[in-house]
């Protein structure tokens, strides 16, 4: 891992899923050296009660560039409207062309199923996406050459920390991200339209004290952290070594591992 460049791709669905669920941990990895790339393959299109679609849209890139900018991190243009994230051909190509610019060693990512379809298929397209990265019979669009790093996936934590079935999710690694919530506040808080928007259309009182709320319940999962994002690490078969898990690696203690969940994978 030593000689590979230390690049980290963080795939979303919406400007500013990222920094709700998975901006504490790509924050850490920007401490320890890594390169940060941001993909939210949708552009936000839907997430207004008052703005126009040409409108919310230039804002949404407007926020979102502002927030990546301040992140350190390259800012992908998104591809498709809110709602469109369809799990298919021509927009797997899209992202895969993606994937082999930033040439990963750490994909982060939503969970495989959450509370709305446009992050689910988001993780899918993420997922076969990096499964595809050395293909050379796949062209993606536009063409981008293939690379063959090994690359571990982690899955977020769902919205609400409950599948669509109501059923409790934990995950099998914290990381402590007390040490960057500030910043982490102060870059939620440039999605100023989707503030507005969430207040009014899903009732979320305080946009940023529900991102709070939710840290600080991973944490207190944990039993260790007082803030923390939880992620599941993705199956390694066409991804790389088994035990592969740089995240935890790069981290050290700031990351930690649950043996229980871990041990209850083979039952």
């Amino acid at each position: 891992m030593s000689d590979t460049p230390l690049s980290v791709l963080v795939i979303a669905a919406h400007p500013d899923d990222i920094e709700f669920a998975m901006m504490g941990t790509a924050l850490l990895l920007k401490e320890v050296g890594a390169e940060l790339h941001f993909l939210n393959i949708a552009n936000g299109s839907m997430g207004t009660v008052s703005h126009s679609y040409d409108e919310i849209k230039r804002l949404r890139w407007e926020e979102a560039q502002e927030s990546a900018r301040e992140a350190g991190a390259v800012m992908y243009p998104p591809i498709v409207d809110d709602l469109a994230i369809m799990y298919d051909t021509n927009l797997l190509a899209r992202v895969s062309a993606v994937v082999r610019t930033a040439k990963p060693t750490i994909v982060l990512t939503h969970s495989p199923v959450d509370y709305m379809e446009d992050h689910t298929n988001a993780c899918r397209l993420a997922v076969t996406a990096t499964f595809a990265r050395g293909m050379p019979n796949f062209t993606t669009i536009p063409p981008v050459a293939p690379y063959s790093y090994d690359v571990a996936i982690y899955h977020a934590m769902p919205h609400g920390l409950r599948d669509p079935l109501r059923r409790r999710i934990h995950a099998g690694q914290y990381v402590d991200v007390t040490s960057v919530m500030a910043r982490k506040r102060d870059l939620l808080a440039k999605h100023r339209t989707q503030k507005e928007w969430l207040d009014k259309s899903q009732g979320m009182d305080s946009y940023i004290l529900e991102m709070e709320a939710m840290n600080r319940q991973v944490g207190e999962m944990s039993g260790r952290f007082e803030y923390a994002e939880g992620w599941r690490r993705h199956l390694h078969l066409g991804f790389g070594a088994a035990g592969y898990d740089p995240l935890t690696a790069l981290l050290g203690n700031k990351c930690w591992v649950d043996e229980d969940y871990e041990a209850g994978l083979d039952k």
